[in-house]
């Protein structure tokens, strides 16, 4: 009978399971809200003006056109990763 060594036991059994209990729903969706407002920083950069400084009602057509790209960017790349179970 062939007897295992605990050190291989252990080291097969987190291989086997750590692919299960990896989960980064919450972090991706952190590094998404970064890239996003980092697109949005430079949107504004181009527009002439500084991210979060203009109220959105005297905001030009170029601020706006940011604003909608980076709801856009949130809502739709950005939150389907909550829908990643975490642990």
């Amino acid at each position: 009978m062939k007897v295992i060594r605990p050190t291989r036991l252990i080291a097969s059994t987190l291989v086997l399971l750590a692919p299960t209990q990896v989960h980064a729903g919450l972090i991706a969706y952190g590094i998404c809200q970064t890239s996003c407002n980092i697109l949005a920083v430079a949107c504004y950069g181009a527009a002439g003006a500084v991210f979060g400084t203009i109220a959105a009602p005297v905001a030009p057509p170029a601020i706006l056109a940011c604003n909608a790209a980076l709801g856009t960017c949130m809502g739709a790349i950005c939150a389907p990763l909550l829908l990643i179970p975490f642990i």
